[in-house]
């Protein structure tokens, strides 16, 4: 069976990262796919470290660490000393990151429009269903190497 998936995905992700970043720009938020990841996991659970940001985006702790020095200079986040462990460091929002989040969310709308243009909505969910058991697996594949 001569299977294409994982082309296509690759392609998807590299048409979907271009135009998310337009619309992103059209709308004054001039930041990069993966600040945008590291931002929508800090949107749900602000005060996070560096590792539980890596586990939450799929990101390798590296990409992270360098992704969070540019937010860093641009004060989109801050870094603090987690005062029960020293050896940890916290990310925070700033308020300048919580003022985004609105728009942020309205290109993710128009984006998620895109995305399912005639797609019903059992489609879509049919289609989510299918993704999460491909994100499972390669989750576990990287756990265990399986």
């Amino acid at each position: 069976m001569d299977t294409k998936g994982g082309f296509y995905i690759t392609q998807i992700k590299q048409l979907q990262d271009r135009i998310f970043e337009r619309l992103l720009l059209e709308n004054g938020i001039e930041i990069s796919g993966a600040q945008g990841r590291i931002l929508f996991i800090l949107w749900k659970t602000d005060n996070l470290t560096i590792s539980e940001i890596s586990e939450q985006t799929s990101l390798a702790k590296n990409t992270v660490s360098v992704v969070i020095n540019g937010m860093v200079n641009k004060g989109i986040v801050e870094r603090n000393i987690n005062s029960a462990n020293r050896r940890q460091t916290i990310v925070s929002l700033t308020e300048y990151a919580k003022s985004l989040q609105a728009r942020y969310e309205a290109v993710s709308w128009q984006m998620n429009a895109l995305f399912y243009r005639g797609f019903s909505e059992k489609e879509q969910e049919q289609f989510e269903q299918y993704l999460v058991r491909i994100l499972e697996t390669l989750t576990e594949n990287m756990h265990t190497g399986r």
